[in-house]
């Protein structure tokens, strides 16, 4: 790859970030506030009460219950290919960086592994990104308008996105997205969001665990078998 001069535009390779923007405050005892209408069974509830109730809730299937505690979160760092992916869980709430006004010309981009362990790829890769920042740049100096400019911007592109969504969907989303087969980069989000998850409310998400394969160093989640506890609800 030639190297860059000084009219260039610049380039940054871009890395993953999840943060928790916001919760439902004291979600379990909510769900359980809210699932022991169902029963009328109030008079159960003490301190302890909430994380083996959402334990049987859970095992039961009954997971309407926990649609009433919600989390945010802000994801950065990934491409428009995996935020493409993301959108498509469509009872969340998304949203995302516009490339209409937010102009691209510090640009960041998602190098997928396959391409960066590869000298080859990877100037392929680079070279390709570079001289598409070029002509984004030159357009841009052009008059072009930004929205018409990023017609030129990849699926590479980094963006962020703020998500909402429900308990029930967050579990759906680590159904699928965690899984093995899922594209490394959303399965990475969904890791990242498992844990923070499982902070929260862990009575809500223990049941999806992270696993390592230890030759490989590559990571997915799993849904162990929920456990209902004993007694009534």
């Amino acid at each position: 790859m030639n190297s860059p001069t000084p009219n260039d535009p610049v380039i940054r390779e871009a890395t993953i970030h999840v943060t928790v923007e916001s919760f439902t405050y004291d979600a379990e005892k909510l769900i359980e506030l809210a699932g022991r209408t169902a029963y009328k069974s109030f008079n159960r509830m003490s301190e302890e009460s909430a994380r083996p109730f959402i334990r049987r809730i859970v095992a039961s299937g009954h997971e309407s219950v926990i649609e009433h505690a919600s989390a945010t979160f802000r994801i950065s760092g990934i491409s428009r290919a995996c935020s493409h992916q993301l959108v498509r869980h469509r009872i969340a709430s998304f949203t995302q960086e516009s490339q209409r006004y937010v102009k691209q010309n510090n640009m960041a981009v998602v190098i997928p592994e396959s391409i960066r362990a590869d000298p080859e790829r990877s100037r392929v890769y680079h070279t390709c990104i570079a001289d598409m920042a070029k002509a984004y740049d030159t357009l841009l100096q052009m008059g072009t308008i930004p929205e018409d400019a990023r017609f030129l911007l990849p699926n590479a592109s980094a963006t962020t996105v703020v998500m909402t969504a429900n308990f029930r969907e967050w579990r759906h989303f680590l159904e699928v997205r965690g899984d093995p087969h899922a594209q490394w980069e959303i399965r990475k989000v969904a890791i990242y969001i498992r844990n923070a998850l499982y902070a929260i409310a862990p009575a809500v998400f223990e049941d999806y665990r992270v696993i390592e394969n230890p030759q490989t160093g590559d990571k997915w989640i799993v849904r162990m078998a929920a456990s209902d506890g004993t007694g009534s609800t």
